[in-house]
């Protein structure tokens, strides 16, 4: 098969070497003709690449129907790419966007090129820059005629999922493959800040070296509860040094971002579905970077609740990792709930079963749950009821008792906790009979007549609750 890459950044170098790798032929391009030239230096003898410096050379380097793949930032970036490509392409032609586009840009995208009868394709890729060149997840949505055409190659180029299968499905029209690796970066944060709380826990209160972090986020990865990419990882970077200092502990505490999550959050208010969890782990990204905030912060007086005794070491550790397991069930069950609420509202038709599976292999947040939460998905009832009892047991017992100590012991000692006191929260108003919206209710009812329901008969109901309301 024959492709085109537009993009020769880290991502797009690696997904263009590859399918080069996978017997494609592929036609590159990028913007500026030195990193073409850098490439082919590099990488050209891996594969039949075709060098181009100009869009038209790109596309007639591709013989017959035309499979092209952007790898440029999100935004107006791509759309200044297609505008420009669009004197170069035939009727049938393939565009396949595999950034981290918005999903109602991919919306429109797929529109209008409809309109012209180009074939588009939004894309979500994970993996990092390992993942692209030795296998990602991929998440293609949009056009599903293009997705038949060009499945074979995305086949072999995607991640194994451990069972046999291939990290790679057609996910639903339009923006939805964007919008499935948009709530993928959202659990991602999630996920990421559960751990960086947890590591503040360790250090911070039970004086663990960075050693003993090495160990502990090993054993979570020997775990079936915990095994995942992030923890194999997290445990490497707390051996690293430079000469005798570890680099974690030269680290600026600022965490940047580049957007996902943030479009994430603001997609769950739109659709009404709460992930305090991952709007959390948002927020504690802002707020490490809000420097004049944290400079007054220093102001202010702190009065920690020392009489909270910390638990001894190897019971600390039981502690935290429950605390890790539980809240990251929560966090990537905040984003099912978000994919399933956005297939319901845009009518996509979504098999979240099958999302998981593609989870599994080469993404950032490749896990041991995601098998679990595969199975509470499934078509199969049975498969289903019995995954779904499984994950709730896990809520039983000490685990959550240990969760619950955990997240006292952040806040009496002034150690902030924002997701795993907003996974416990979460799980808290689930199972909660009553809540106390009752009473907010009563107050919109109070100053707004907005009405209420009751819990003894059917109906909308308004009380006059003070002598000359309206």
């Amino acid at each position: 098969m024959q492709v085109g890459v537009i993009g020769l950044g880290t991502m797009g170098a690696n997904l263009a070497r590859n399918a080069a790798r996978n017997e494609a032929t592929v036609a590159i391009y990028n913007r500026t003709a030195e990193r073409t030239d850098v490439f082919m230096k590099d990488h050209g003898e891996e594969g039949n690449f075709i060098p181009c410096t100009s869009y038209e050379q790109l596309t007639g380097a591709l013989e017959g129907r035309r499979a092209i793949l952007i790898m440029v930032k999100a935004g107006d970036a791509v759309d200044t790419v297609i505008e420009d490509l669009l004197p170069f392409l035939s009727e049938g032609d393939i565009l396949i966007d595999a950034g981290n586009s918005l999903y109602t840009d991919t919306n429109r995208r797929v529109e209008e090129l409809r309109k012209k009868k180009i074939h588009f394709i939004g894309m979500g890729v994970s993996g990092g820059e390992e993942g692209a060149l030795h296998g990602p997840s991929m998440m293609p949505g949009g056009d599903m005629e293009a997705y038949k055409y060009v499945e074979p190659l995305l086949m072999q180029m995607a991640a194994d999922d451990g069972d046999g299968g291939k990290c790679v499905t057609y996910i639903g029209p339009g923006g939805a493959g964007h919008f499935v690796k948009m709530v993928h970066n959202g659990i991602e944060y999630g996920v990421m800040q559960l751990m960086a709380e947890c590591y503040d826990l360790l250090k911070s209160l039970g004086e663990f070296s960075n050693q003993d972090l090495h160990d502990i986020f090993t054993a979570w990865n020997d775990t079936e509860e915990l095994h995942s990419y992030l923890s194999e990882i997290t445990a490497q970077i707390f051996l690293q040094k430079e000469k005798d200092t570890y680099i974690i502990d030269l680290i600026r505490d600022k965490a940047g971002q580049k957007g996902t999550g943030k479009w994430t959050t603001q997609a769950a208010l739109d659709l009404g579905v709460a992930i305090p969890t991952i709007n959390a782990a948002v927020d504690a990204r802002i707020l490490s970077g809000s420097t004049a905030e944290r400079a007054e912060g220093k102001n202010y007086a702190v009065h920690v609740d020392n009489t909270e005794p910390i638990p001894r070491a190897m019971k600390f550790r039981s502690s935290i990792r429950s605390s890790m397991e539980l809240s990251s069930i929560c966090a990537y069950g905040q984003g099912f709930v978000l994919i399933q609420k956005a297939s319901s509202e845009f009518d996509w038709s979504l098999n979240l079963s099958e999302i998981a599976r593609i989870w599994r292999g080469g993404c950032i947040i490749r896990s041991s749950l995601l098998k679990k939460l595969q199975n509470a998905y499934s078509t199969d009832s049975a498969i289903a009821k019995t995954a779904n009892r499984n994950l709730l047991d896990r809520f039983d017992g000490d685990r959550q008792i240990e969760w619950r100590q955990v997240v006292e012991l952040g806040i009496s000692w002034n150690i902030p906790v924002p997701a795993l006191s907003a996974s416990l929260t979460y799980f808290d108003t689930l199972t909660r009979k009553n809540l106390p919206q009752n009473l907010i209710q009563a107050q919109r009812d109070f100053f707004g007549a907005h009405g209420y329901e009751r819990t003894d008969k059917e109906g909308s109901f308004h009380t006059q609750w003070a002598e000359g309301q309206k």
